[in-house]
């Protein structure tokens, strides 16, 4: 019997704005994706999305090529968030190398799965997925790897977000212009300038969403070192 698609759980970010134009939050057992450009904020939305699962009492895996634990725990903390009642029991860090290829290939294509069985990850973030990307030597090779890998995410019944850098030379894309098409939800963030080219503002848009309806509408948002918040009634210049 078909599920209808309103009475599916949702897994909101517990960000103003940004669930409303998600109608609720992404769908789960999905794949999504968050793009953009260096200081858009994308670790920031992944962390509240991390939060926002461990105070509703689900577990979170955080997957981290890039920043050391230590970081990414100091982060959270200086939001303000106790993180450290939830170590080792429903919130796990791991941070992996990326620049020993086959190390790296290893543990996210047959570790990973294993660990997110064994952790019972209902909310799982790798951050960012453009260093996993970088591993393939050519285009061919890294979407066959990546469907896979991304498919084997989905029979994990967990929902998964992946963070990913923009295309330096367009920042409407991601890194490799892949991710993009093999995410179920699609999250944008960039910088929008007004009249004065010295008025540069966050934006954000969900860009697509498989399976339910969103907002197509691009919207301003604002970090702050303990909220984040999308203007939603506002427009970008």
């Amino acid at each position: 019997m078909r599920i209808p698609l309103m009475s599916i759980p949702r897994f909101g970010f517990g960000i103003k704005g940004l669930d409303e134009m998600l109608s609720g939050g992404l769908i789960e057992g999905t794949v999504s994706s968050i793009i953009g450009a260096y200081g858009t904020g994308k670790t920031n939305f992944a962390q509240y999305y991390v939060w926002q699962g461990l105070i509703l009492g689900q577990s979170a895996l955080y997957i981290t090529l890039e920043e050391r634990t230590s970081r990414i725990l100091g982060y959270m903390e200086n939001k303000g968030w106790d993180v450290s009642q939830y170590l080792d029991s429903t919130f796990t860090i791991v941070n992996l190398d990326p620049s020993d290829f086959n190390l790296a290939i290893n543990s996210v294509k047959n570790e990973l799965p294993t660990l997110i069985k064994k952790t019972g990850a209902h909310r799982v973030v790798i951050d960012p997925v453009s260093l996993f990307e970088d591993l393939f030597s050519d285009d061919a090779t890294r979407r066959r790897e990546m469907m896979r890998f991304l498919e084997s995410l989905r029979d994990l019944n967990c929902t998964s977000l992946l963070i990913s850098e923009a295309d330096k030379t367009n920042i409407f894309a991601s890194k490799y212009n892949l991710i993009e098409y093999l995410s179920d939800t699609v999250i944008l963030l960039k910088y929008a300038r007004g009249g004065d080219a010295s008025d540069v503002h966050l934006a954000i848009e969900v860009v697509k969403m498989r399976m339910s309806q969103h907002s197509r509408e691009v919207k301003p948002f604002e970090i702050h070192q303990d909220s984040v918040t999308v203007y939603t009634e506002a427009t970008v210049f």
